[in-house]
């Protein structure tokens, strides 16, 4: 429809502004921080550019305006000195994006109003005022409350978070009131984010009861004599002149000098050259594409129309007296569809090849990857183009045969030049090798690329990452399995259900890959992602499938074993104590210690005094319960988790146990064992290894193999510092422990006693994660002043260590993040200034501060180990050899193999362990060889 006055908003138009520096904080503050390829903060460029793509996209707007505080001074000020006079300043790294983004909106052809003297609110008043009296819808995208003074009938506020409307509608069942009574409710109100003083002891509450009995602030002063409640009346009198000062101040102008020539607010032409240029220095992609796309498109006089997020059905804005509020986003389900024959499974293949990428997914009976059934499969090709294959179901004559379904889709999985998306796709990727469909080409997991974009910092389910990058609502699987006592498998759910929440967990996946790809190419990660954590997923598939043999024999004498010390350590305590009590309940013990006995309360927690390991360990010297209630908890957990446990969780087919492991829970980019946790099974005690003595070979007549990183951390430490004394050491063999304590105590190495050792390599590590001497000297049992001066001489021989620690800081600080060596990201906040502070707080590191030091340190020993898993299993594969690698601790890998291969094996494991990752000084992989992983010994 063509504008019939092309200088005015008229009915049918739709005028979008955006309070730009509201936004602009949102964004900063919402989104982790984003470097562009030459290191200039861009996170805030980013997140403000792509709510400006959403509104283009899903809003299509006549005009779309950026209003922006023209300073920080207006003539509110002049009112009320103290106005805003508190904020805190903005921030640096945000400070130096604002002239970005005004740049990158003139390259855009968006027009941005800026005033001297007022605020960006009093702009989108003026604004809201004349476009709706001409008859236009007007949007106010802003989070500001200001702001709901201005609703009308056809002027709303726009939440982009939730793609909702806040209207009339919306005003009165937040705060009761109509919009004509805003400016006189904060007036009583206030508000403390402005500073807005507001009338003493007048809450929101009692705000709205007195508009409601009195209609407004007038009204309730001309009638003061009748306001119920002698404080209330009293405290209105003695702060009328503020009430009616904060009136003044929260009411937005409509009289700001925004230009009247609506023909010069229309969006321009966008200067491609110039955004092709400036996003290429930004390291921005994908987003470029679709601001250009729809700015091109904006800039003619093309028909004006808004299509709902989520649906293709457009409608237009039309005066009515009542605005249109848009649902909360969810995907258009318009072209999912259910596979009902073999017939129509054999066409949908036929598609599937022609795709570029493949979004897949799995529902299952369980979580358990290797052991549950298969009960469908879905596949997205392109955004809203999803099928769902129903495999077990409560309506079998809808079902399709597993068989056809494998006999169709094996041969497309398995093809190389087939590229799959996926959410977590290293468990569909298990189950579907489980039923006979292994999965060839993975391109891309949103699991892991939300993991590294920020490790460590949120959830990486894909209802909050499709929440926080698409603004969609996805549907909770507890809404279809139920949960508790009542909760249903999948298998029970009808197909219609499931297969609609199928189709939405392929296409949010492929709807994510460009944005989230891009952002991982701009973060510098593209190496990890596609180097390290992809081709992870396949070896991991392959570990997990494999699993690992126990001696079920031997579990169940260790079981008979552990059960009569739990039990004798039950009557000792009981002894000790002098009476029967419960030892697992820490009330009971608490009562014990600290009321029968009489011992110091270490700390307590909102439940009451604390009687935990850490309690418990410092009151060991002090009595003798608390020491053999730790031995009692030890026993007791080691039987439950592991002795008791391990043989419930044995597959009924292979006979093994089948671990999973977690690429998205360590921070550092450790990888994480679950269900069973086999990672946390004791190294150097008795009954831990006894534990490792039930883990066997399964092929008769094998081998236990282990591959161990030695000291790799402190290789790691000395690669990073390059401290000719730390590196010389390892360069010649040394052991690393003995050379620190002979360096430090002045000593020949051979004359290193065992004691000097053990304090040195507690120096050693607890110097490397910031521990203070106080933390120092209570490992070591020593004073604090010895402490501090076994640290100060530390130093003295290694200064290139306190170095490296005061630079990866500083350089954090100034970034906002650490690096490992192979390019792996921390996001951390909280590392001070440490060029400024003195010698003493440089020596206890704050928590953030041992974070970045760790992440450098153990995130590259991480990097490697799973650098040389890769190598390791590509070299496998090529030779045949009769061996599998089943199980990776840390820093340490386990393998079975054949008594004829042992040899070559342990020369393969050395020779790609020690090369993946090439340092200043010698790698050295320690492989030891035995009948069970606790009887392994040094090859």
């Amino acid at each position: 429809m063509a504008l019939a006055n092309p200088e005015v908003p008229a009915s049918g138009d739709l005028v979008v502004i955006v309070d730009s520096h509201s936004l602009i904080y949102q964004v900063f503050h919402a989104l982790p921080p984003m470097t562009s390829p030459h290191g200039l903060e861009v996170g805030a460029v980013h997140g403000f550019l792509r709510d400006i793509a959403t509104i283009l996209q899903q809003w299509s707007p006549t005009y779309l305006l950026c209003a922006f505080d023209a300073s920080e001074v207006t003539f509110r000020n002049a009112l009320y000195p103290e106005y805003k006079a508190h904020r805190e300043e903005m921030p640096d790294a945000l400070r130096g994006q604002l002239g970005i983004i005004q740049e990158a909106l003139k390259l855009l052809g968006i027009p941005i109003l800026s005033i001297p003297g007022f605020e960006a609110d009093d702009i989108l008043a003026t604004i809201a005022d004349r476009a709706g009296s001409n008859g236009a819808r007007v949007l106010l995208v802003t989070s500001d409350k200001d702001c709901r003074q201005l609703i009308t009938p056809r002027v709303s506020m726009l939440n982009l978070r939730k793609s909702e409307l806040f209207t009339a509608k919306e005003l009165q069942e937040v705060w009761g009131i109509r919009p004509e009574q805003v400016v006189d409710f904060q007036a009583m109100v206030g508000d403390s984010t402005d500073n807005v003083p507001g009338v003493h002891s007048i809450g929101p509450k009692a705000a709205q009861q007195l508009l409601e009995q009195f209609g407004s602030l007038d009204g309730i002063y001309a009638n003061i004599a009748k306001v119920a409640g002698d404080k209330k009346r009293e405290k209105l009198i003695e702060h009328r002149e503020l009430a009616y000062l904060s009136r003044d101040l929260v009411k937005l102008r409509t009289d700001t000098p925004v230009p009247e020539d609506w023909e010069s607010l229309r969006r321009k032409a966008p200067d491609a050259e110039g955004l092709e240029n400036l996003f290429r220095d930004l390291g921005f992609r994908k987003i470029a594409e679709v601001l250009l796309q729809h700015t091109q498109a904006a800039s003619s006089n093309s028909p004006q129309s808004i299509h709902e997020p989520g649906t293709d059905e457009e409608f237009r804005l039309s005066p009515s007296p009542t605005p249109q509020v848009v649902p909360s986003v969810r995907l258009s389900s318009e072209h999912y569809r259910t596979i009902a024959n073999v017939s129509e499974l054999t066409d949908l293949v036929e598609v599937l090849r022609k795709a570029p990428c493949v979004s897949i997914d799995t529902e299952t009976t369980s979580t358990k990857a290797r052991q549950t059934e298969l009960v469908g499969i879905s596949l997205c090709w392109a955004p809203g183009q999803a099928a769902y294959l129903p495999i077990l179901s409560p309506e079998p004559n809808r079902n399709l045969p597993l068989g056809a379904v494998r006999e169709k889709l094996a041969s497309l999985l398995a093809d190389p030049k087939i590229a799959w998306i996926g959410q977590n796709i290293k468990f569909d990727a298990i189950v579907l090798k489980t039923h006979g469909m292994p999965l060839a080409n993975i391109l891309f997991d949103t699991m892991v690329a939300d993991y590294l974009l920020d490790a460590g910092g949120r959830n990486h389910d894909l209802g909050d990452i499709a929440k926080r990058w698409l603004g969609v609502d996805s549907i909770p699987i507890q809404a279809l399995i139920g949960t508790g006592k009542s909760q249903r498998t999948m298998d029970q759910i009808p197909i219609e259900q499931v297969a609609l929440y199928a189709a939405e967990d392929v296409d949010i996946p492929i709807r994510l890959y460009p944005d989230m790809h891009e952002r991982i190419v701009a973060e510098g990660l593209e190496h990890v992602m596609k180097e390290l954590e992809l081709p992870l997923i396949q070896v991991l598939v392959s570990m997990e499938s494999i699993g690992v043999s126990v001696d079920t024999n031997r579990l169940a004498a260790l079981r008979d074993d552990f059960k009569q010390r739990v039990d004798l350590l039950h009557d000792q305590i009981m002894e000790i104590a002098g009476e029967r009590f419960n030892p697992d309940s820490p009330k009971q013990l608490s009562t014990i210690l600290f009321s029968k006995f009489k011992l110091r309360v270490v700390k307590k927690t909102k439940t009451g005094i604390s009687t935990d390991a850490e309690v418990l360990e410092e009151l060991a010297s002090e009595h003798p319960l608390p020491a053999k209630i730790l031995e009692y908890r030890q026993m007791a957990k080691l039987l439950s988790t592991y002795v008791e446990a391990l043989p419930l969780l044995i597959h009924p087919k292979t006979q093994r146990i089948h671990t999973s492991y977690r690429q998205d829970i360590a921070a550092t980019g450790r990888l994480s064992s679950v269900e069973p946790n086999l990672q946390n099974i004791p190294v150097r005690t008795p009954e831990g290894r006894s534990i490792r003595s039930a883990f066997v070979p399964g092929p008769t007549g094998w081998k236990f193999m282990t591959a161990d990183y030695s000291q790799i951390e402190l290789r790691v430490l000395a690669h990073c510092c390059s401290d000719t004394n730390l590196c010389m050491a390892f360069e010649n063999n040394i052991d690393i422990h003995a050379a620190v304590a002979a360096q430090v105590h002045g000593v020949p190495v051979d004359q290193v006693t065992s004691s000097m050792r053990r304090n040195a390599k507690a120096v050693s590590f607890g110097i490397l994660y910031g521990q203070s001497p106080f933390g120092l000297a209570k490992a070591l049992g020593i004073s604090r002043s010895d402490a501090g001066q076994f640290i100060d001489q530390y130093f003295a021989k290694y200064p290139n260590v306190r170095e490296f620690i005061s630079d990866t800081l500083v350089d954090c600080r100034t970034k906002g993040f650490v690096t490992t060596l192979s390019g792996r990201k921390r996001i951390l906040k909280g590392v001070r200034d440490f060029q400024s502070l003195d010698e003493n707080k440089k020596k206890q590191l704050l928590e953030p501060e041992r974070m970045a030091i760790n992440t450098v340190i153990q995130g590259t020993a991480a990097d490697m180990i799973k650098m040389a898993m890769i190598s390791l299993d590509r070299k496998l594969r090529e030779s045949q050899l009769p061996a599998n690698m089943l199980l990776q601790i840390h820093d340490e890998l386990v393998f079975e193999v054949a008594p004829e291969a042992v040899d070559a094996l342990a020369d393969l494991v050395r020779c790609e362990m020690s090369s993946v990752m090439p340092l200043r000084v010698p790698i050295q992989v320690d492989v030891k060889v035995g009948n069970n992983w606790a009887e392994c010994e040094p090859l």
